[in-house]
């Protein structure tokens, strides 16, 4: 688990902010250019440029300049590695949630077995 940490942290670091989010949830459409992906956030292009800067280091997305035009593309990869690392732990703790549950019928039934009332 904690070999595939550094690549987690960058993920959920770039995930963390609003903006970015915006951004994979459009790229999840489709590739953009920086200018579609930037046309309805109100901040300069160059802040646009910071965020997407940030993504591209997280791995979550990659681009490509082909003349004057720099198109940005989702990493479905490094995005499906977050979505497994949130299921297996979600997995853990409803498995723990149903070991406590197990726990608690054991309670009730040995109480009631004993001719307490809970």
């Amino acid at each position: 688990m904690l070999n595939d940490s550094p690549h987690l942290d960058r993920a959920f670091s770039a995930l963390a902010d609003p903006v970015r989010r915006g951004m994979l949830a459009r790229l999840s459409r489709g590739p953009a250019s920086v200018s579609e992906l930037a046309a309805p956030l109100p901040m300069s292009l160059p802040a646009v440029m910071q965020h997407l800067k940030a993504l591209e280091a997280s791995g979550l997305v990659a681009s490509r300049k082909k003349g004057r035009v720099r198109t940005v593309r989702l990493e479905r990869e490094a995005l499906s590695q977050v979505e497994t690392w949130l299921t297996r732990r979600r997995q853990e703790l409803e498995a723990q949630l149903d070991r406590f549950e197990d726990y608690l019928a054991t309670l009730q039934t040995t109480e009631e077995f004993d001719g307490r009332s809970i």
